[in-house]
């Protein structure tokens, strides 16, 4: 099943996101490696800066969904405002329906 995280970041934190970026993205080269990460991207203000993302990974379940996002590194260090959880269905451009 495909979870979407949707996550917001506090107001002013740029700085924290950038230092614990490298963090992220080994957290997230683990998951690509493990077939569970599906894509992955930040969210831009109107400025072009970060200030969010969204994560779409495969878990059995939401229980499993949470658990994993709040080991995001990015979670750990206290980023982000509000993280939402959502089951996805990816209907359109789907790699693993071609």
């Amino acid at each position: 099943m495909l979870f979407a995280f949707i996550c917001k970041d506090k107001p002013n934190h740029l700085q924290l996101r950038m230092e614990v970026r490298p963090n992220h993205a080994a957290f997230l080269n683990g998951l690509n490696a493990e077939g569970r990460l599906k894509f992955a991207g930040p969210f831009l203000d109107d400025d072009g800066n970060p200030c969010g993302s969204l994560v779409v990974i495969e878990a059995r379940d939401r229980q499993a969904a949470a658990d994993l996002a709040a080991s995001d590194p990015y979670a750990r260090a206290g980023l982000f405002e509000s993280v939402e959880i959502r089951p996805w269905n990816w209907v359109f451009n789907n790699p693993a329906s071609a």
